[in-house]
């Protein structure tokens, strides 16, 4: 139990101190111009207009399935 319980330690400590040495560096400064940032606002824009139309009908799914309305079907022999 000792055993474990200082190997589960050592590997806890160990991890715990070598993550930092991952991080990314932020160093690097933003340096893109206003048409970059406009083009990406224009994209977004342009995303979020297609998804008005697929929310709606994905509410309106919704809303014919909880109806519960019984279905009738005529049998004719």
């Amino acid at each position: 139990m000792k055993k474990t319980r200082l190997l589960l330690t050592t590997l806890t400590l160990w991890l715990a101190a070598t993550t930092p040495a991952f991080a990314a560096t932020t160093t690097r400064v933003y340096s893109s111009g206003l048409l970059v940032l406009v083009f990406l606002g224009f994209c977004a824009l342009v995303v979020v207009v297609q998804l008005i139309p697929a929310f709606t009908a994905l509410w309106g799914l919704l809303k014919s399935q909880s109806k519960k309305e019984p279905v009738e079907a005529k049998i004719t022999a």
